[in-house]
């Protein structure tokens, strides 16, 4: 943290006449707080009384920022995310339903995915791609398949991405470009699901459902052959829509190395307006068996920096390919009694071997962790890496720890490991997981955030884009009342967090976990003036009233960012653009 200001010296700017919410240590949320909060040279400088900083602080220059009543709250930072993957939202058809899109049966998926086809974006990619269908919320209660897919181009191929991002499904053209068909047996860690009604040795003949390795060839190739200009701009839309939801540390989580020097370069020729933190893929890494092509560093240089590798361990919930200790409810078709998912990585030693070799580089470790079996292969690989490399504040993540047990919200605290949790899928996914995922007493158990709480545990809360929107309010919303989407139950009452808490997972706790406490994370003097401005104050609201509040306003440093304003009163799609050229958006929820 910097030093205390000088007594008086002309501020840049002054917030005042609204509810400030300082999420700063020992403060107490719940009375009257400060009054102004005043900013220069990107820095908070003052926070307490109004006159006191009209005295200390106005010039003849500063601006005075009446915020009407509206809150004021320091900047949201995304745990984890993918900002490419944001931008590829914002890009091709928009398969999800209500409340993110429209999409309610297998028709209407068809026809999101024939109108972008004649989009100026659409007619110039090889395949027709869309995002975001949701088998648990279609009409038919099912994912499309290669037939459903073929009524939408029998000449070009067809991706329908699972808003898991886990899996998809493609048509017979596609089936045909990947080289799918009966003699293609499963790649490890994935699965090509079979037509039931069709004899064909020795695999039997793909339906055109793909889940997890299977699936990863298809989004590659679809999404690389989208057109340059709408690759090059898809950093820079991620970074508009994150803004757009109060974000002013964003995440790029599982990128390769080309992708990650890519963005360095892009950085180098244009500064993005918000911070980004990039994890390699732990895998590619560890190709790279001489060289660090990490080269993590905790200073930002021009906007990003780079802070470990991200792992994978296993699937999705909402898809049933995340690897449990006890079945599934309802296990998917053509998949044996007993059914527990599978694990990313079968060989535990290879487990070990990247996060020692993380450890051992100093590079920080994000796992991909969403069945309690693969947070047991997670803790286990932790412990014995530890027990080998030097002792360090390494401040590990579990990502996502969706059906984390009790005992291993204890082991993460052994252990140091940092939970963060995916608390909308609670509302997005949780009638499913009552009903057909885990049942009703598994299900009530996910995301378990209380249980981090009482342990007095830092612990995040993270949108996963493009899994979901970007949503800081999804996000608080999710975690104070865990209100599904379809039924409107609330899923767990016991895991129930306060306000308060929910606010920290997305600014103080979640510059913990980027070792930026000192400088992000609250409204302090000597912090950055990285700030968002909300229609009304999360902490003083009803719960159920938490998710209509809107994002207004977005500050990095001092400087509005979102919304910005064009000189024809457009917002413009500015920032870095980055030629993406081999980028994994295996998202991975």
């Amino acid at each position: 943290m910097s030093a205390q200001p000088e007594p008086y010296s002309e501020a840049d700017v002054v917030f005042h006449g609204g509810e400030i919410v300082t999420v700063a240590a020992g403060a107490v949320e719940s009375v009257p707080g400060p009054e102004a909060v005043a900013v220069k040279d990107g820095l908070i400088v003052f926070v307490g009384g109004h006159q006191e900083a009209l005295d200390r602080w106005h010039g003849p220059h500063t601006q005075l920022r009446d915020l009407g009543g509206r809150a004021l709250l320091p900047g949201f930072i995304d745990a984890h995310g993918h900002l490419g993957g944001i931008g590829l939202q914002a890009t091709i058809a928009n398969l999800l339903a209500a409340p993110d899109g429209d999409v309610t049966d297998i028709p209407s998926l068809q026809q999101k995915l024939r109108a972008w086809a004649e989009t100026p974006v659409g007619a110039a990619s090889r395949w027709i791609v869309g995002f975001g269908y949701d088998d648990a919320m279609l009409t038919e209660g099912r994912h499309p398949d290669r037939d459903d897919l073929d009524e939408v181009s029998d000449t070009r191929p067809v991706l329908a991405i699972h808003q898991s991002f886990h899996l998809g499904a493609v048509n017979s053209v596609g089936l045909r470009e990947l080289g799918y068909d009966a003699n293609r047996k499963n790649p490890d860690g994935g699965v090509i699901r079979r037509r039931r009604d069709v004899e064909a040795e020795p695999y039997g003949e793909p339906d055109g459902v793909l889940e997890e390795t299977a699936f990863t060839p298809a989004s590659d190739t679809a999404t690389v052959g989208l057109p340059e200009e709408a690759l090059l701009g898809l950093f820079s839309k991620g970074a508009t829509s994150a803004a757009s939801f109060g974000f002013t540390t964003v995440q790029e989580g599982g990128t390769s190395p080309a992708n990650l020097q890519a963005l360095r370069d892009a950085a180098a020729a244009v500064p993005f307006k918000i911070d980004v933190v990039a994890y390699v893929r732990a895998d590619k890494a560890m190709e790279w068996r001489g060289k660090d092509v990490v080269r993590a560093s905790q200073e930002y240089e021009n906007g990003v920096r780079a802070a470990g590798v991200k792992m994978y361990l296993d699937g999705s919930p909402q898809g049933r390919t995340a690897w449990l200790t006890e079945p599934y409810k309802i296990r998917p078709e053509g998949t044996d009694e007993g059914y527990l998912g599978y694990p990313a990585i079968e060989d535990d030693k290879i487990v070990v071997n990247q996060v020692e070799t993380a450890f051992a580089k100093g590079w920080q470790v994000l796992a991909h962790v969403n069945g309690d079996a693969a947070i047991d292969q997670f803790v286990l690989a932790v412990e014995a890496a530890t027990g080998r490399v030097a002792p360090s504040d390494r401040r590990t993540v579990a990502i996502h720890a969706q059906t984390a047990r009790e005992d291993q919200i204890d082991d993460f605290a052994r252990l140091g490991i940092i939970p963060s949790f995916f608390s909308m899928h609670t509302y997005y996914w949780g009638d499913w997981y009552t009903k057909t995922v885990l049942g009703p007493e598994r299900a009530a158990l996910i995301s378990p955030a209380k249980w981090a709480v009482d342990r007095n545990m830092v612990y995040t809360s993270h949108h996963d884009a493009p899994v979901a929107l970007p949503n800081s309010i999804a996000i608080l919303s999710s975690q104070v009342t865990r209100r599904t989407r379809t039924e409107g139950v609330v899923l767990g009452p016991e895991q129930c967090v306060s306000a308060l808490d929910a606010v920290r997972s997305i600014t103080i706790n979640a510059a913990h976990q980027y070792f930026e406490q000192d400088s992000k994370g609250s409204i302090e003097v000597g912090k950055l003036a990285d700030l968002v401005v909300l229609s009304e104050n999360p902490l003083t609201v009803h719960p159920d009233a938490i998710k209509d509040i809107t994002v207004v306003e977005t500050f990095k440093r001092g400087t509005r960012i979102h919304p910005v304003i064009g000189i024809h009163g457009e917002a413009p799609d500015d920032g870095p653009r980055v030629s993406v050229t081999d980028h994994q958006w295996h998202c991975n929820c």
